[in-house]
C-alpha cells in the first residue's frame, strides 16, 4: 500500500474503496457474455455461411436501399410537420392551438399498423379523390387507388405518425429556452425571425437532437411494418426469399445484421451532431467518441484517504 506524507511528516494512507457489488455484477455479465459467443460459434443450427452468403444478395441489398429511403423520407416528412405542429400547438389562437392537439392525440393514440392499412385501404372511403372550388367547378379528380400508392400510403402512415412524436420533441426544445432571452432580445430590436433563428434555435437544438436521433434509429426499425402492405423494404424481401428457401433463421439473422450495421452508423453521427450543438456548453466536457464508449465500459475507481490520527491538528481536534 502506497502512501504520501503529510506537513507534519506524518503518512496518509489512500485506501481504495472496495466495491464487491461491481465486482459481482461484471463477472456475471461476463459469464453471460462468454455462454453467448459460445453458442453462437458451436450452435450450427445458426448456419452463418449461409447468413454471409445472403448479406450482399442482390434482393436484399434492394430491400436495404427501399428501407434508407423510407427512413429519411418519413423522417423530413415527420420533421417539417412537427415543428409545424409545435408551434401551433404555441400558438394564442384557441382553434390553431386546439386543432393541432387533436391531431397529436389522434396519431399518437392510435396504432401505427392500423394506421397503415387504413391509408392503404383508403379507396373503401373515398373511390375518387377530387379538387375543386367549393359548390363550383371540379378541377381534377383521379381514383384514389392511383394516387394512393402502397409506396405514399407507407409515406404517409410513417409521415403522419412521426409528426405527432416530433411536435413534442421541437415543444419541448422550444420551452427549454428561458423566456428572458428572448425578452432581451426584442428589446435589443431583433425581430422575432432574427430572435427564433440566433437565439432559440441554436439552444433548443441541443435537446431536440437527441430524442430526434432516437426517433430516426426507431423510424428505420420501424419500416419494416410496411411489410403488410407489400412494400419490398429489407425485411419483405427476406420473406421473400425464405418463403422459396425455408431458410428463415439464416435470412433473419442477415436482417438483423443489417439493421445493427445502419444504427450503428446513425448512432456515431448522432453522437458528432450533438457534439457539434453542444460546443461552447462548459457543462458537458468534450470526449472522442472512442473516449466516451470507453468511459461507459470501464469503472471508475474511487479511493477514500485515511489520515492518522497524529496527522490532526489541535485545533482541528477542538472543532471536531
Amino acid at each position: 500500500m502506497s502512501g504520501t506524507t503529510g506537513s507534519d511528516g506524518d503518512a496518509v494512507r489512500v485506501v481504495p474503496v472496495r466495491r464487491y457489488g461491481q465486482r459481482l455484477a461484471t463477472t456475471v455479465v461476463l459469464v453471460v457474455v462468454a455462454l453467448i459467443v459460445i453458442s453462437l460459434v458451436t450452435n450450427p443450427r445458426y448456419q452463418w455461411s449461409l447468413v454471409f452468403s445472403y448479406v450482399f444478395n442482390a434482393q436484399i441489398l434492394e430491400g436495404l436501399a427501399t428501407t434508407l429511403y423510407l427512413t429519411v423520407i418519413a423522417m423530413v416528412v415527420g420533421v417539417v410537420i412537427g415543428v409545424v405542429m409545435a408551434l401551433a400547438r404555441e400558438s394564442s389562437n384557441p382553434v390553431v392551438s386546439v386543432a393541432a392537439s387533436g391531431y397529436i392525440a389522434f396519431f399518437r393514440g392510435t396504432p401505427l399498423l392500423v394506421q397503415l392499412i387504413f391509408w392503404f385501404n383508403l379507396a373503401a372511403l373515398y373511390p375518387v379523390m377530387s379538387l375543386g372550388i367549393p359548390f363550383g367547378p371540379t378541377l381534377f379528380s383521379e381514383s384514389t387507388n392511383v394516387l394512393i400508392t402502397p409506396f405514399l400510403a407507407a409515406v404517409l402512415g410513417l409521415g403522419l405518425n412521426e409528426g405527432a412524436y416530433m411536435s413534442e420533441i421541437v415543444r419541448a426544445g422550444l420551452q427549454s429556452v428561458d423566456s428572458g432571452q428572448t425578452d432581451a432580445a426584442h428589446a435589443l430590436g431583433m425581430r422575432k425571425s432574427q430572435t427564433f433563428r440566433r437565439i432559440v434555435l441554436p439552444q433548443a437544438m441541443r435537446v431536440i437532437i437527441p430524442p430526434t436521433g432516437n426517433e430516426t434509429i426507431s423510424m428505420l426499425k420501424t419500416t419494416s411494418l410496411v411489410s403488410v402492405i407489400a412494400i419490398p423494404e429489407l425485411l419483405w424481401q427476406a420473406q421473400a426469399i425464405y418463403s422459396r428457401t425455408y431458410q428463415v433463421i439464416p435470412l433473419l439473422i442477415t436482417v438483423s445484421l443489417w439493421y445493427l450495421l445502419v444504427t450503428t452508423v446513425l448512432s456515431i453521427g448522432q453522437y458528432y451532431l450533438e457534439r457539434h450543438f453542444t460546443r461552447g456548453d462548459t457543462g458537458r466536457p468534450e470526449r472522442s467518441l472512442l473516449g466516451t464508449v470507453a468511459r461507459g465500459i470501464v469503472p471508475r475507481h474511487s479511493s477514500v484517504t485515511v489520515s492518522s490520527p497524529s496527522a490532526v491538528t489541535p485545533g482541528e481536534r477542538s472543532r471536531s
